[in-house]
């Protein structure tokens, strides 16, 4: 009998479901942080990470709801407004000849039928806006996008190279919007072009921005002067406005929302939960950071008395091990922090291979001395001298299995600082896993490239 072929998944609803799972999973362990009763609950640090848990809650919601939300940047007149009233097909956003017409961001639904729910975002001018000001507007909208649009309209200045560098620093997919084509000839609009690919890159060293990153369009073109011949031979010139270009951007934003558009919302999510659990990490850490002094020093004690004591040279370094591992959970479970007793493993695995060999180096030295004291107790029976020499090493031990304990109690401290954003359902594990997946013709693709380095991932 013939087997029913499987259906094959399809990629973009599987990195949905990743990060659903992600997130719901921080939820639940970070929830510990308000109910009574938890070893973790503490009032105070539940009011400190309100917000923090409030992004995950959002970033939950915003998966549930499918809703891609794509913002458009660039410097004063460069068009930004018009290039998102073209693509509605109706002016809804206010445009004009005056400088920042634009003073705030600004939302709008993109309808599309049954394709997709997007979300316009319009914003002010980057080189208008103070500083401080003009960064955080900056940071704060392009954390909410999926997708950026950087408009320009002709060779990029020193400003805007500068503006769009910090763009891609928030780690989004971005196409690279040429406006205002028709106030160029072909000649010239094709040798700006080829600049735009490279220099919209972001790096010299970065590959050329492709046929998807880069589009050329004119969302409201300049009036031009026609000529009209009228039935009596009478002759006038009046203006008119020549309908927008603007297909290719539509047409191109619709390949990528159809092709990824759900696995942009995956990633974006992600990354939102991972700087929320990050914070949240970070200010769980510092308002406990007396109670997880003590608990070290706890451990350091513990662990040098019984490594020190124990007569037994394997023993000793499995109780040591033991100890740390023992010492990373409770550190995890002070915090109220998620942490498997294979996820601190790997954790300490981690911190013995980053220490440059000193632990390594330590944990050898405290074997050697383990033989010495294990020889002096099984001969101290014959030669009771040997009792001196069993407590010599007993305290050369101790003290080495103390330092181990402290520098691995130390070391788990920064590590947890980063947030439990490892392990199977972590969000940065899952970031890793779903970027791994994309294909090369992909705008995500680049955002991998870019993301390598930063997750340590390694080329295909």
């Amino acid at each position: 009998m013939t087997q029913p072929q499987q259906v094959p998944k399809n990629p973009q609803e599987t990195h949905l479901n990743r990060a659903r799972a992600s997130i719901r999973q921080a939820l639940s362990w970070y929830s510990n942080l308000r109910k009574p009763g938890q070893a973790s609950a503490n009032p105070k640090l539940a009011a400190l990470v309100k917000p923090e848990l409030e992004v995950l809650t959002a970033s939950l919601n915003k998966l549930d709801h499918n809703m891609i939300v794509i913002a458009a940047f660039g410097l004063v007149s460069r068009g930004k407004s018009a290039v998102l009233n073209a693509l509605l097909g109706q002016k809804i956003l206010q445009t004009g000849p005056l400088h920042g017409v634009t003073q705030y961001p600004r939302s709008v639904r993109w309808n599309l039928g049954d394709k997709a729910q997007v979300e316009l975002i319009d914003t002010p001018g980057l080189d208008e806006i103070a500083g401080e000001a003009r960064s955080q507007m900056a940071k704060d909208v392009a954390r909410q996008a999926d997708l950026i649009l950087f408009v320009v309209a002709g060779d990029i200045t020193r400003t805007e190279y500068q503006a769009l560098c910090e763009l891609r620093q928030a780690q989004k997919p971005l196409i690279l919007v040429f406006n205002k084509i028709d106030l160029y000839p072909d000649t010239d609009r094709e040798k700006i072009y080829k600049n735009l690919q490279q220099l919209g890159a972001g790096s010299i060293q970065a590959k050329p921005l492709q046929p998807d990153e880069i589009v050329m369009i004119a969302a409201e073109p300049a009036p031009v002067e026609v000529r009209v011949e009228w039935p009596d031979g009478k002759v006038t010139y009046e203006w008119e406005t020549p309908p927008p270009q603007i297909d290719e951007l539509k047409q191109t934003l619709l390949k990528i929302l159809n092709r990824e558009g759900r696995s942009l919302i995956a990633l974006n999510a992600l990354m939102q939960a991972r700087d929320a659990e990050e914070a949240i990490a970070f200010k769980t850490i510092d308002i406990r950071q007396q109670e997880a002094e003590a608990l070290i020093w706890q451990f350091t004690k513990y662990k040098a008395v019984a490594v020190g004591l124990n007569p037994i040279a394997f023993l000793d370094v499995l109780g040591g091990t033991v100890a740390d591992l023992a010492l990373i959970r409770s550190l995890a479970r002070l915090y109220g922090l998620p942490m498997t007793g294979y996820e601190a493993g790997r954790l300490l695995k981690t911190i013995l291979f980053s220490s440059g060999g000193l632990l390594l180096g330590e944990l050898g030295s405290s074997l050697i001395l383990g033989l010495g004291k294990s020889t002096a107790a099984i001969a101290s029976g014959d030669n009771p001298s040997n009792i001196t020499a069993f407590a010599g090493s007993a305290i050369a031990q101790a003290g080495i299995a103390g330092y181990g304990a402290y520098a691995v109690g130390k070391a788990a401290q920064v590590y947890l600082e980063k947030g439990c954003t490892w392990g199977q359902l972590g969000a940065s594990t899952v970031i890793t896993e779903i970027l791994a997946e994309v294909e090369s013709n992909t705008i995500l693709y680049r955002l991998r490239q870019e993301l390598e380095r930063n997750l340590g991932m390694a080329d295909d």
